[in-house]
């Protein structure tokens, strides 16, 4: 018999996929409903290993079920092809950007393509061609058009080799790709209001039932929308106020001072008319050498500056000194908080620093409470009129109070910041944009779009962006008045790039526009969404940002991108994250080389659930691996057995008929059901459970029962039922096997198959029967036997009779549905 050659056999499959296009999907297909499913795009950084394999293999198997399903399934692929990780290897290697990206780009298709994953490679984008970036400034201009873009200054970890950095690529206080520090400093940046979608962004995640509530609740959490109270503190050096933000009105009479981030425009004014503007100046050079998360650790020391300058109590109207204060952060809030040392952990050890007054206005119900700082809610004192009020009834007068004197009142306020989307780095998207000293900054016609990010590019240290040091790309006319201008320096944030990237897959080729409208209305939301949690709050949070933006602009139907989410486990090795930085990876082309494609995507989904962690075990590849060349070797040698058999009758007669039936409707039973729960790793338990059953069962039987018409057609419908719900895990062995069985078309497209519950029911069972635990025969009993009629039919079975001559038996233990052990002396 022909052994199982996989890596003569996918390949072959994988071009004869490629071929007839096995995996496009049709646009406004009538007769089928539509399933979109997708993997969020990689960014490619070189090989594909392991882990990432199991990711692709997840959203595959959801998409290859659905095919079978009848669905026209959009089962996309692309590339986040810009940003830093690109510029910086490229910088390493001593290449160009688009160079390294393209070359990465074109090793992880074709390690996609040699893992079986059924991509429309036709809609293929990345993000780092003009095609398509020349869309993503087209939406930039939109939100900007939209009143949702504007640029202000604002304080950022400062990398002098690669820029701004997250504050994840900054979390020790220096750069994560140089290990320079990382100092704070004020950039004049673009952002986009997000925060302008708050509340719709809050209230749209009850209409994803879809998504795990943890993931929801991580997006509430980010979004954090907050009720409280606005309190006005007017500034008499000033004739000016400031407003703080806090969800404790009650201990407003136990405020003793404000205190503002370092960085706020206003303390360097303050600074100014309290004299202390040198010490302001200094204070803030050292606080910006400090990351936010450094600055807003609970445990360090706080430190600030008496800034000479006092704010009038809205309530008593006495002053109290404006300090700034290193824990004071300008993105949060309004960079301007309320002193209530009594009541706060970080204000009290703030006040005992810089002897400042503590005054308790909160008394705990529980006297064991009754020690400073008090965090809790309570009865309020030391609060004039209001004391003896409970803090509840305390915030709610105090809100009336204020808002009636115009010094504040109920407010909600959002944890959420707008978001910043400037670069300094040199591979990313320009951002559409001119300065014109007589127009102040203009957008770039559409019609002028893309553009274009030049090729001749500097990589040296400093302080500007990239782009900057190229005159020629500096240079521009005012779409306005025709004058001269200069172009916008820095490039768009990656999230910008992939925000909308789902809906591009929609109609990739269109030059005309971003997307046909009704090719969107017919294909989004994207059905599936399968990523990492690790994109709630930017990636995610972002594209559902677009969308409302855009339905609120009128370009798209619907708010929501993405109707379900599923989050895939990380797979581990050694004890940690499969990653190339800690040497524990498996690469996928070692592994594909020895074990084939088919191989990799069963293992990768057998070790546990997928939305499960898992280690890496070496121990399953080789079983996965037996199981495959069982499958095809059991197939190829009973198919030729069964392959002519005729149409199977209407009622099956005999016993091995029945078994065949009943373990095949049985199998496809228990698969469909761990393929709609996402349970993969069932799926393949219970692929290997029916090919074991049917193996045992044929093999058993005597070559009369093996011969018999009814047993032939029964045997043959089950072994196609076996290639059908191999086709997702393991497409390549069930396309060799659909060819073998000489069946029409792809076994891809062929239906789903289904079952009868009346099959399921076992009307008889075989019984093995041991004595002293030696396997001595085998009974066939009706499936209700009785435990006691089922010892009485053993003791009576001639074989075991012969067994026991001259013995007691003492003891008989039926083990239900499997075997009879007969203990005797």
């Amino acid at each position: 018999m022909k052994q199982y050659d996989f890596k003569q056999m996918e390949k072959r499959w994988q071009r004869k996929w490629a071929e007839a296009r096995a995996f496009a999907a049709q646009d406004f297909a009538t007769d089928r409903k539509k399933a979109y499913v997708l993997v969020m795009f990689p960014y490619p950084s070189g090989d594909i290993h392991m882990g990432h394999l199991r990711n692709y293999a997840i959203g595959d198997v959801v998409a290859r079920y659905r095919r079978m399903q009848g669905y026209n399934v959009l089962n996309p692929m692309g590339f986040d092809a810009f940003g830093l990780p690109a510029e910086q290897a490229a910088i390493d290697r001593g290449v160009h950007p688009r160079e390294w990206t393209n070359q990465a780009v074109s090793t992880y298709r074709r390690q996609l393509i040699a893992a079986g994953i059924s991509y429309d490679w036709d809609r293929m984008v990345n993000t780092s061609e003009p095609a398509y970036y020349r869309w993503t400034q087209w939406l930039f201009l939109k939100l900007y058009e939209l009143g949702l873009v504007y640029k202000k200054d604002s304080p950022v970890n400062w990398c002098p080799e690669h820029g701004v950095l997250a504050n994840e690529e900054a979390a020790d206080g220096t750069c994560w790709r140089c290990g320079r520090p990382v100092v704070r400093r004020q950039l004049s940046q673009w952002f986009v209001r997000t925060t302008a979608f708050a509340e719709d962004l809050l209230a749209g995640l009850d209409e994803l039932p879809g998504w795990p509530e943890r993931i929801r609740l991580m997006q509430r959490n980010w979004i954090g929308r907050s009720e409280g109270t606005g309190v006005i503190f007017e500034i008499p050096a000033l004739t000016e106020s400031i407003e703080v933000f806090t969800t404790r009105a009650d201990t407003l009479f136990g405020v003793t001072f404000v205190s503002i981030a370092p960085e706020h425009p206003l303390a360097e004014r303050l600074a100014d008319i309290g004299g202390t503007r040198e010490d302001l100046a200094e204070f803030r050079e050292k606080v910006m050498r400090q990351t936010s998360i450094d600055r807003s650790a609970e445990e360090r020391e706080k430190e600030g500056l008496d800034l000479g300058v006092t704010a009038l109590h809205p309530l008593t109207g006495r002053e109290i000194p404006i300090l700034a204060a290193d824990y004071v952060l300008m993105e949060y809030g309004t960079g301007v908080v309320m002193g209530v040392p009594a009541h706060d952990t970080r204000d009290f050890a703030f006040a005992k620093k810089y002897g400042l007054d503590i005054v308790r206005v909160i008394e705990p119900l529980d006297a064991e409470d009754d020690i400073l700082p008090y965090t809790g809610y309570g009865v309020m004192v030391n609060s004039g009129d209001l004391d003896g009020k409970s803090s509840s009834e305390g915030i709610a007068l105090l809100n009336q109070r204020l808002a009636g004197a115009q010094l504040g009142g109920p407010k909600v306020q959002y944890k959420l910041r707008d978001w910043l989307v400037s670069r300094q780095r040199y591979w990313g998207v320009p951002i559409p944009l001119v300065h014109c000293e007589k127009c102040g900054w203009q957008p770039v016609p559409e019609e002028d779009l893309p553009v274009l990010l030049p090729e001749e590019v500097t990589f040296s240290a400093g302080d500007t962006a990239r782009l900057a040091n190229n005159p020629k790309f500096v240079s521009a006319i005012c779409p306005r008045c025709g004058g001269p201008a200069n172009r916008e320096t820095d490039t768009l944030s990656t999230f910008m790039d992939s925000a909308w990237y789902y809906l591009r897959f929609c109609d990739p080729h269109n030059d005309r526009a971003p997307f046909d409208g009704s090719k969107i209305e017919y294909w989004m939301p994207v059905d599936n969404y399968i990523g990492g949690k690790e994109h709630t709050v930017g990636h995610m949070l972002y594209s559902r940002f677009v969308c409302h933006s855009l339905h609120r602009a009128g370009i798209i139907k619907f708010k929501e991108p993405f109707r379900n989410f599923f989050s895939q486990g990380i797979l581990y090795k050694d004890g940690a994250k499969m990653s190339k930085s800690r040497g524990n990876v498996v690469s996928v082309d070692h592994f594909l080389e020895h074990y084939g494609a088919d191989t990799a995507r069963m293992i990768s989904l057998f070790w546990g659930p997928p939305d499960r962690d898992v280690e890496w075990q070496e121990g399953g590849v080789e079983g996965c691996a037996r199981f495959i060349k069982r499958a095809y070797g059991f197939f190829a040698e009973v198919w030729q057995q069964v392959s002519d058999a005729p149409q199977p009758p209407d009622q099956v007669k005999s016993q091995t008929a029945r078994e065949i039936l009943r373990i095949r409707h049985l199998a496809v039973k228990d698969i469909t059901a761990s393929m709609d729960e996402w349970h993969f790793n069932t799926t393949v338990s219970s692929l290997m459970i029916f090919l074991n059953q049917l193996t045992e069962v044929w093999q058993e039987a005597p070559a009369e029962v093996q011969q018999d018409n009814e047993n032939r057609a029964l045997m043959k419908e089950a072994l196609l039922a076996l290639v059908k719900l191999l086709s997702p895990m393991a497409p390549h062995l069930a396309e060799e096997l659909w060819a073998l069985a000489d069946q029409e078309g792809f076994v891809m497209h062929a239906a789903w198959p289904t079952y009868d519950e009346r099959h399921l029911k076992q009307k008889e069972i075989e019984y093995g029967i041991t004595v002293n635990g030696k396997l001595r025969g085998r009974i066939t009993l009706p499936a209700t036997v009785t435990e006691n009629r089922a010892r009485d039919a053993a003791l009576a079975d001639e074989r075991i009779r012969k067994q026991l001559k001259g013995r007691k038996v003492m003891r008989v233990i039926v083990v239900p549905g499997r075997v009879i052990n007969i203990v005797a002396k």
